[in-house]
């Protein structure tokens, strides 16, 4: 029987699978693009639809360059193209007659954690950020100065003042899911009840099905009608490890140098906190496939399909059991130190949610989660995910957790602690437990292997099980007979399509 290395917390252990599992693992790297500054100045000249960025632009006119907090991809890497394409934008803005004095830099950041210094200085590389005139502003979804815009088919939005009072606005972000780029990066710059107001969708690759993007779509459309707009959608690879395992999970001989590695037992021996650490170090790059551009929307659609075409992987079929290894670190960003509500929103509400055509699960069928669910919450970031724990380990109704969001996010001392950049939007903790509410609603089960903590699996619905053999077991049980099963190998997680033969 196969052993394959995977990824449980900050454990490295062997996972036996059956010889007929599905394994779905990243393709091999992508060709990149040489020169990601040249390829956003030609996508602005040239974009899928609508006039070219000199015919939007005003000169001596002010424009606003909205970025997203870089959530995605994930894992995060050090030198994220995005900083290339923001520094291209601002050449081009005042190549067109825009001075750096005169743009300003939207860091719309949603309900994560405001940006801090360190957030802020990764926006551009060293030279281009030296040379920058401009203003940078980070987007507060509570802020006083908020401006109200009528959008069409739902109720008033409130957004960034920056966003009305530019002559031109640019977006730039990556094409990786319908919920988050695109024009949901001009969502993410409005209040907090506008961006947690919309459900989640069941796939996160399918705009079509996103009430986010949904949303997005109407706002953008409401900005457009004021102000001159433009988005550029950047096409990304996968994370790829440039250092020791370079080639994991795509390479077989990765895998299999991994499976015999004596550093690979020595690392699962030591303390939790010294394996978090030698995991945050393993040094990851990611290159850039694609460059959009176009109205923020259509470049954000035609870069999912374009990456979940390059980077996805075809599933034949749906699965009866799925399995998915949760890492260390948390989605948002900054990452921060697992719990068991964003390991399940990781696995669950991002992770499972990677699909087009079909869910890879069939209805009724199992979820194996591998990690040990421990327990992280404290003070500071996780104080709004602590609360939310506590509120479902004693039982609450839907009601009644609707009824606790409605508290917590009128709670002064937590949007203090938010507005500060010291924790998420109180907000942020039912947002990312909704997200996982298709993948509850679809399983049949959804069991926890290796978990340490029955106790908070139970909490959120989940059956934990000791080891990941007896999680299995009682996975090929529910099956009832045959039991087609898949690994869903990552960080990081790969876009599936689901193919059906012909009847």
């Amino acid at each position: 029987m196969p052993r394959l290395p995977v990824v449980s917390g900050s454990r490295v252990p062997l996972l036996s699978i059956g010889d007929d599992t599905v394994v779905l693992a990243a393709r091999p790297p992508l060709d990149p693009l040489l020169d990601v500054g040249a390829a956003v100045v030609e996508a602005l000249r040239y974009p899928l639809s609508g006039p070219p960025l000199v015919d939007l632009v005003t000169p001596g006119g002010r424009a606003t360059i909205v970025v997203e907090a870089p959530v995605l991809p994930f894992p995060s890497v050090p030198l994220d193209p995005r900083q290339e394409a923001v520094a291209a934008v601002i050449a081009e803005l005042t190549r067109l007659g825009i001075p750096p004095d005169r743009q300003t830099i939207l860091v719309a950041g949603g309900l994560q954690r405001r940006a801090g210094r360190l957030q802020l200085e990764a926006i551009l590389r060293p030279i281009p950020a030296r040379d920058f005139r401009g203003t940078v502003v980070v987007h507060d979804v509570e802020g006083d100065d908020l401006v109200s815009l009528v959008v069409s088919g739902t109720a008033p939005v409130s957004i960034n003042r920056a966003l009305l009072e530019a002559d031109l606005i640019v977006t730039v972000t990556v094409a990786e899911t319908s919920e988050r780029g695109g024009a949901a990066a001009l969502l993410a710059a409005s209040a907090a009840e506008s961006i947690a107001a919309p459900g989640p969708a069941p796939s996160l690759l399918a705009p079509s099905l996103s009430p986010t993007g949904a949303l997005a779509g109407r706002l953008e459309a409401a900005v457009a009608a004021r102000t001159p707009l433009m988005g550029v959608s950047l096409v990304l690879d996968h994370p790829r490890l440039t250092s020791g395992y370079r080639g994991y999970p795509w390479s077989s001989d990765t895998l299999d140098a991994l499976r015999r590695s004596p550093l690979r037992r020595l690392h699962n021996a030591l303390p939790g906190e010294m394996r978090s650490t030698v995991l945050d170090r393993l040094r990851r790059h990611v290159s850039t496939v694609a460059v959009l551009a176009g109205p923020p929307a259509v470049a954000h659609a035609e870069g999912l399909l374009r990456g979940a075409a390059l980077r996805g992987v075809s599933l034949h079929g749906q699965l009866d059991t799925i399995i998915v290894p949760v890492p260390w670190k948390s989605l948002q960003a900054p990452r921060e130190r697992i719990n068991p509500i964003t390991a399940a929103a990781l696995a669950l509400g991002h992770a499972l949610r990677l699909w087009r055509d079909a869910s890879p699960l069939r209805e009724d069928g199992t979820v194996v989660l591998l990690h040990d669910l421990h327990r992280t919450f404290g003070h500071g970031q996780q104080a709004p995910y602590r609360s939310l724990f506590q509120l479902l380990r004693d039982g609450a109704t839907p009601a009644e957790v609707v009824a606790a969001r409605a508290t917590a996010v009128a709670d002064p001392r937590a949007i203090t602690a938010y507005r500060k950049g010291n924790a998420p939007h109180p907000a942020l903790a039912f947002v990312d437990w909704a997200s996982c509410g298709p993948v509850l609603a679809r399983a049949e089960s959804i069991i926890v292997g290796g978990c340490r903590d029955a106790g908070a699996a139970r909490a959120l619905g989940l059956v934990p099980a000791h080891s990941v053999a007896t999680a299995i077991e009682m996975a090929n049980g529910l099956a009832g007979g045959s039991n087609r099963t898949g690994v869903m190998l990552g960080p990081p997680y790969v876009p599936i399509a689901v193919t059906y033969e012909p009847a």
